[in-house]
């Protein structure tokens, strides 16, 4: 008890009374705060950080190179087990295409809907969250930029008939998806 007592006696030498109360107000309040808006803090600096992350990509770039995807990412992304992997939307597009061209169009669906997604994503409009459904994922984009909204509500549409639904892919699916992706492009580049 009595390094306690010394401790006090030391600190109210220190600072008086009043300007304890107050620094402990003032803690309590930044530890409120800290708590209060946590994951909004995480959410901002994530964003800031793809944000640096692709404005380092877009300077190490030369604008007149063309990025060659390789057969190794593809069959990466085409064996993953992750929903969203962190890879260009190029490459997603990519296997699209190829899988289409196998007339494989339920995979070249989904495959165009995670080039949207990451996208959204890279640009800074949505989080992902692993787990979202497909109809979450539409709600958060148009919430966060209403004019995404279309293309992505049509194209989760889409999705959702050939995979939720069990239907048939057609052609015409892919080739809907494909307008919805140049759409969804368009747009993220007015801004």
């Amino acid at each position: 008890m009595r390094p306690w007592n010394e401790f006090v006696a030391g600190w109210g030498d220190l600072l008086s009374l009043p300007l304890t109360a107050l620094l402990l107000i003032v803690a309590a309040l930044i530890i409120g705060l800290a708590w209060a808006f946590w994951t909004e803090f995480i959410a901002w600096a994530e964003r800031v950080l793809r944000w640096r992350r692709r404005k380092a990509k877009e300077k190490s770039k030369d604008d007149s190179e063309v990025r060659l995807i390789t057969e190794e990412e593809l069959e990466e992304v085409a064996e993953s087990e992750e929903e969203l992997p962190d890879v260009d939307a190029a490459v997603f597009a990519t296997l699209a295409d190829r899988f289409a061209a196998e007339g494989r169009y339920a995979e070249a669906v989904r495959e165009r809907l995670r080039a949207m997604v990451r996208e959204l994503v890279d640009r800074g409009v949505i989080i992902h969250h692993p787990g979202w459904t497909v109809t979450e994922l539409a709600e958060a984009a148009g919430s966060a930029r209403p004019a995404v909204k279309p293309p992505v509500v049509e194209a989760t549409g889409i999705f959702s008939f050939i995979w939720y639904r069990k239907e048939p892919a057609l052609s015409e699916h892919d080739i809907r998806m494909r307008v919805l992706a140049g759409q969804l492009a368009s747009e993220m580049s007015r801004r």
